[in-house]
């Protein structure tokens, strides 16, 4: 768990906030970043310490429960099914370990909004470095 999550919110959050569309609002006093016009779909969350969890992580939306399970087997150290969103094939992130690769956090959250994004939202959006660091 971060000692300081303001770090890593503050990243998620330059990245979450740089796609179009996107709004951030607290929701289950969690940070949840919407995109404005998908009917109030949330494309990421910010953990930190959620019910005592000691985890500071991001939860982004897989293609599905096979793609999620596919994590978990893969990298346990770094992905873990999240309580409430997990069944639905949403995967979390753990963000404060000291290899947190912020470009493969930064391609997580641009999928994850790509994946809720309304497509004349998806067909005016180029791409591109969504890293905001």
């Amino acid at each position: 768990m971060s000692p300081d999550p303001a770090i890593e919110l503050d990243r998620v959050r330059a990245i979450a906030l740089a796609l179009p569309g996107t709004t951030e609002k607290i929701s289950h006093g969690a940070p949840v970043f919407f995109i404005d016009g998908a009917r109030g779909r949330s494309f990421a969350w910010f953990w930190h310490n959620h019910h005592g969890d000691g985890r500071t992580a991001l939860l982004v939306k897989t293609s599905g429960i096979e793609e999620q399970e596919m994590l978990l087997e893969a990298d346990p150290d770094l992905y873990f099914k999240p309580p409430y969103l997990g069944p639905s094939g949403w995967i979390g992130v753990l963000l404060d370990q000291d290899s947190s690769d912020w470009h493969h956090i930064a391609d997580w959250i641009e999928r994850s909004w790509r994946s809720v994004a309304p497509r004349k939202l998806l067909e005016g959006w180029n791409g591109g470095d969504a890293e905001g660091t």
